[in-house]
């Protein structure tokens, strides 16, 4: 059976060394994060993790949820009582406002523990995750009515939140949208329409389910232009906050999926449902896209998440498999053989799972600490500049650490041979589990397109102009440090390749699209590179100075070194082949006729 164990030491690592949160106490969210109370969060996420909801992880992928007669959902044995305890400790309103009943740590802290918790049940996990998203919609969009009423609700976990896009017919281009809002009279507006795919759309965990839903209000002008958000509960509040009327909406049916069985996916049907409308008519898709940034990256930590896990149960699997000798000679000879992780292909795998961990993480933590400045930090200028590196960053780690986590999980897999296949093994759930975040909350094309299309132009570059600026200031800084080398000089080259890359794209792209379009995903992978890199280079700086300052934990950071290199050595010349095939344009890839396929 598989196992998890939380990376709370290298969670802290990153936190107090390499990103120093420190240093943003003028920021209210961190002001009362103190390392003693980041640490004890961090443990106690952990505690519930690896004993609650691990465990469940298995019974939620063999059991699913069941549709019953009524249309009610029923969550798989166990995910009730462990979300209980899940609410009650707190953990669905970490980050969120006091005024509300939330805690108000910093999203960072947030990122860390919701790593964690995907790691051990990416299932269960979404259930919380799209509440935490609910939440940050309705913050920042909802009328103070509306927050007064759901917040309170959905930060303590007594009520869940989803949010409603897809349709049969319309996903990733929502301007194609049936679904309509009809005025009631009385402020409210009657919901009419379908939508699929709806991750926790209905279960038995809590006592309402608040949906947020995307429709078209009559008159309301075509495309994307004319769609409005509204809040459609399943069961309609009453005055003082209680539950009355059921609402006219209903699972009409479960999903048959790959994986991530445990959550209830539904195709959700509204006959004249109550909603009220969230924010402006005909704003919608800006209210909405709040909680799409949110889940992007909740999305690219479920990547990572999943190639955590099975990175950690193939090392297990690695140091207990015999098969085979060392090339070197015997390395158990009182055996029959040596254990497979005496191989250097089996390193290789495990060594570039390692390096894409722990940068990953990193990336993410980095990424999250933009994000709290943007919404806390004290100057205007340094708000923008943070918000500005989120949204640049936020199709890199969707896109990269879902494509490489599902890579990962199926390496992972490869490492137990024939046992990977086999269900009790728990390997193949992981790679089937973490196949869904290359594909929802934008498909990982559309991610590229968006990164390339609209986040690289932005305000005239001043994105990534911004993230150039940083990273060279960072290897200048360090170029006259041989110790660094390793790691300074392979992080310039992968950088000069992604600005010629970038440069490319503006002497060619502009005249003709296809050309963006078809480089846009080696872009967005050579960006997250570049990235990773970064991530790596930083934490060497950091293992470095503490090895020279005599630490107490020297194989913690002797280990960071070694990975950091391997980065280098091994993944960072990716960037060159990336490169080549953006620069070879479109011509071939466009110039098959349809029928020619």
């Amino acid at each position: 059976m598989p196992s998890y164990k939380a990376p709370v030491d290298d969670v802290l690592f990153l936190l107090n060394d390499v990103i120093g949160i420190d240093r943003y106490n003028n920021i209210p969210s961190f002001a009362e994060a103190t390392p003693d109370l980041v640490k004890a969060i961090l443990e106690e996420g952990a505690r519930l993790c690896e004993e609650v909801l691990q465990p469940l992880n298995r019974v939620g992928d063999t059991e699913g949820c069941t549709r019953n007669d009524d249309g009610s959902v029923t969550t798989p044995t166990g995910f009730k009582d462990a979300f209980g305890q899940f609410a009650e400790g707190g953990w669905i309103g970490l980050t969120a406002d006091p005024q509300y009943g939330g805690q108000g740590l910093p999203h960072t802290l947030g990122a860390a523990i919701n790593e964690f918790v995907s790691s051990a049940n990416v299932a269960f996990g979404m259930y919380p995750g799209l509440t935490q998203g609910a939440i940050a919609a309705l913050t920042i969009h909802g009328s103070d009515a509306q927050k007064a009423l759901y917040l309170p609700k959905l930060v303590s976990g007594e009520w869940l939140g989803t949010m409603n896009l897809t349709e049969p017919h319309c996903g990733t281009d929502l301007g194609l949208l049936k679904t309509k809002a009809v005025p009631n009279g009385d402020g409210s507006y009657a919901i009419t329409g379908t939508k699929i795919f709806i991750s926790a759309g209905e279960h038995d965990l809590s006592d309402n389910i608040v949906h947020l839903v995307i429709a078209r209000i009559e008159g309301a002008p075509d495309g994307t232009k004319g769609i409005s958000l509204f809040v459609v509960p399943k069961i309609l509040p009453t005055e003082d906050g209680g539950l009355g009327a059921r609402n006219a909406l209903g699972c009409g049916a479960l999903e048959e999926k790959m994986g991530i069985h445990g959550n209830a996916t539904c195709v959700m049907n509204y006959d004249g449902a109550t909603g009220w409308l969230v924010g402006e008519e005909n704003k919608g898709l800006r209210a909405m896209f709040t909680m799409m940034n949110e889940a992007r990256l909740g999305v690219g930590i479920q990547g990572l998440s999943q190639s955590e896990v099975a990175y950690q149960n193939a090392v297990t699997y690695a140091r207990e498999r015999l098969q085979g000798r060392a090339l070197t000679g015997p390395k158990d000879p009182d055996k029959p053989a040596d254990p497979i992780i005496v191989h250097p292909d089996v390193r290789r795998v495990l060594m570039s799972m390692k390096a894409f961990n722990e940068a990953a993480r990193a990336l993410v933590l980095w990424t999250a600490v933009r994000g709290d400045i943007a919404h806390g930090g004290a100057d205007e200028a340094e708000r923008q500049a943070a918000d500005d590196l989120m949204g640049l960053m936020t199709p890199v780690v969707k896109g990269v650490l879902t494509d490489t986590g599902f890579q990962n999980a199926v390496t992972a897999q490869q490492v137990y041979g024939g046992h990977g296949y086999i269900a009790e093994w728990g390997m193949e759930q992981f790679v089937r589990d973490a196949r869904i975040a290359m594909i929802y909350e934008g498909a990982n094309g559309i991610q590229g397109l968006d990164l390339v299309g609209r986040k690289l132009p932005a305000n005239g570059g001043r994105a990534v102009m911004a993230f150039f600026g940083e990273v060279e200031g960072f290897v200048k800084e360090n170029a006259g440090d041989e110790a660094m080398a390793p790691y300074v000089e392979p992080l310039k080259v992968g950088l000069e390749t992604l600005q010629q890359a970038t440069m490319w794209f503006m002497q060619n792209a502009m005249t003709k699209p296809d050309n963006a379009g078809a480089g846009s995903t080696d872009y967005m992978h050579l960006f997250g590179l570049v990235a990773l890199g970064y991530m790596w280079a930083r934490m060497a700086r950091v293992a470095q100075a503490r090895l020279a300052d005599g630490a107490d934990n020297k194989a913690f950071y002797e280990t960071k070194l070694v990975t950091g290199r391997y980065f280098m050595e091994r993944i960072m010349p990716e960037a060159k082949a990336h490169y080549a095939r953006i620069s070879a344009g479109a011509d071939t890839l466009m110039a098959l006729s349809a029928e020619a396929f």
